[in-house]
């Protein structure tokens, strides 16, 4: 599958949840906000406090208070041992190989193209495999939270 197809299925996602967001009234009851187009190379990247290493750049909604989409970039290496999140995720790789299970041994990895929804506290591990920096495009049902299992480090 080629770079430009997933990237553009990205793109694709991003934008209906974009025009979903701009069709609702605004905090002043206006309708009619701008739409959001912008290249990959623009995005402002910032780092995840929760994982060292890991970046996002908010697309929309803001992800410590509720519902968001963003981009996400985590290095080639990246392991997180068992935790959860609070709400439900929705993950469209677009580039690395991405992996995820309910644990290290069940794990499957996940290609560009692929997508990963995961259901509110369901306790996993996941990361990014060696060789290539993982890039997905990421849906929140609420605010983004990583709850690490009782008794398990943070991981690298």
């Amino acid at each position: 599958m080629n770079k430009f197809f997933v990237m553009m299925v990205a793109v694709s996602l991003a934008t209906a949840a974009l025009a979903d967001q701009a069709a609702k009234p605004t905090a002043v009851g206006k309708k009619g906000r701008t739409p959001l187009m912008m290249s990959f190379s623009d995005l402002k990247w910032t780092d995840l406090p929760e994982r060292k290493g890991m970046q996002f750049a908010v697309l929309s909604g803001d992800p410590k208070k509720g519902e968001y989409t963003q981009m996400r970039k985590v290095p080639a290496g990246t392991d997180n041992p068992l935790y959860t999140h609070s709400s439900e995720l929705k993950n469209v790789i677009i580039s690395g190989v991405w992996y995820t299970g309910a644990d290290t041994a069940s794990a499957r990895d996940f290609g560009p193209g692929s997508i990963v929804l995961m259901p509110a506290n369901w306790m996993h591990v996941s990361g990014c495999r060696a060789g290539s920096d993982c890039v997905f495009y990421q849906e929140g049902k609420g605010k983004f939270d990583f709850k690490p299992a009782a008794g398990v480090p943070a991981g690298k």
